[in-house]
Order: structure tokens, then sequence, then C-alpha cells
């Protein structure tokens, strides 16, 4: 590796120290890394530790995959699910990292214009308080209409947020799938469709409503009229995996999969 960044959330409590103690780790090994908020990203590395919380790694993850660059997630935040260290443990990632002991996943994204996601596209109606109509095409076909609060397209990867909330299934992330989850349907017959990822996605809105509202990764918004077209975007995210950590010990460790209530401490 030629060169290192690390880009921290400096909304976060800590977020600032643990950047410098990360800078001070990288230097005891001979290795200067440039430093900079998640909100000024830069590219132009070959490596880029993340310091935040899932929603800082989303927004990392959607800058650099346009460069193909492996970012690595240290939590600062409440699940962390897309991270792979904890502040406790900086120095043993880095001595990993350092012996090459990680892998980098590609991960699929969403687009949809100018926008990529890497958890999930969320369709909702302007009128706050009441439900929408959707219709939804798969290849230019209809498929159904929902009456719903509405629409996530998610990745595998955002099987595991929103999605999972709303009633659908967890996607292993080696799967070169889509899953569109209506959100509270008004109808028993509705249920969450998986498809291929090379399948393209259009939702078209109700006639009677002026806009509808889409979020990218829940952080991005935007209107829309008509309808809009999700499809596989062209750039994949680079996560950098830690050797031995894989995707099912993160569902028992961080989502409890499986445990007993009385079992989660």
């Amino acid at each position: 590796m030629k060169s290192f960044a690390i880009t921290y959330n400096e909304k976060i409590e800590s977020s600032v120290s643990v950047m410098l103690e990360l800078k001070k780790v990288l230097a005891d090994n001979a290795i200067f890394a440039d430093s900079f908020d998640i909100d000024n990203l830069k590219s132009g590395y070959d490596f880029v530790f993340v310091i935040g919380g899932d929603g800082t790694i989303l927004k990392a993850a959607r800058f650099y995959a346009k460069t193909a660059t492996p970012i690595f997630g240290i939590n600062l935040g409440r699940l962390g699910y897309l991270s792979q260290s904890s502040k406790e443990n900086i120095k043993v990632s880095v001595e990993k990292i350092l012996k090459g002991e990680y892998r980098i996943e590609t991960r699929i994204m969403l687009q949809s214009c100018d926008k990529i996601a890497l958890n999930d596209f969320v369709v909702k109606g302007t009128t706050t308080g009441r439900t929408s109509r959707f219709s939804l095409k798969i290849n230019g076909k209809l498929v159904c209409d929902y009456l719903a609060d509405g629409i996530i397209v998610t990745t595998p990867t955002g099987s595991t947020a929103y999605g999972l909330s709303a009633g659908g299934p967890v996607i292993s992330p080696k799967l070169n799938a889509f899953v569109i989850v209506p959100i509270c349907p008004h109808t028993l017959t509705a249920r969450p469709i998986v498809i291929p990822d090379n399948e393209i996605i259009t939702i078209c809105s109700d006639k009677d409503l002026t806009n509808y509202v889409v979020s990218t990764d829940g952080q991005e918004f935007y209107e829309f009229a008509k309808e809009i077209e999700i499809k596989k975007s062209e750039y994949p995210a680079y996560l950098a995996l830690l050797d031995g950590v894989e995707f099912y010990s993160i569902l028992r460790n961080k989502l409890h999969w499986g445990t007993s209530p009385a079992q989660i401490v």
C-alpha cells in the first residue's frame, strides 16, 4: 500500500481523539496518514480508515466506490454493523491490516440517475401520515400496485437495515440479488420480493400525488413526479474485512440473531 487516509465524523463524540490515536498507531509503524472530516472527503488513496457509525461508513463507501478504494470501519456508533473494529481494538486491527490479514469484499450497490446507494433506496409520498399508491414494474413489465407508506429497494448489504425492520429477509452479501419491500402495505397479499441484480426496477407514482420523495441510504433526499428507475450500479463498494470475521458471526454478535431475549446482556 502506498497511501493511507483517515476520515472521521466530527459530529460524533470522541471521533477526533480516536483519529489522533489511530494516526499515532500508524506512525509507530512508520506510516503517515492524511486525515479529514467525512464532509470533506478526498480521493487518491490506497486504503481509507473510516471512524464513526454506519452512516459515516455508508457515505464513505459511496464516495470511494468510484475509485475502487477499500475502506475499513472503526465503530463509534450504536450498532456498527458495517464496522470491523472498535476504538478499543485499533492497535490490533492495524497490526492485522499491515500483516495482510484481511480481505477486500466487493458489495453490489444500487443506482438511480447519478445517485448510488450501498444499503437502499426508499420511496415515499410527500403527504405525511397517509398511505400512497405505487406501481411496481420490473424490466418494464407491471408486477403489482401497492397502497403503502413506501417501498424499500435494498441490496444484500442493506437487507439487515431498514428492509429488515420492514419485514424483509436477510440476504447474504455473496448473493447477486435485490429485495423490494413494501412499508406497511394496506393488504395482506403484499410481500417482499427477491429479484436478480441484473433486473431494472421502476416505481411509478400515483397520478393524484404531485411528488414522491426518494432517500439514498437515508442520507440524501430528492423528489420525483412520475417514475424512478433503480438498477445495479456499475460501481461496487470495497469493504476491508479482517480474516476470521464473516457474515454469520456478525449476525450473531451484532444483531443477536436467533438469541433468546433472556440471553441478551
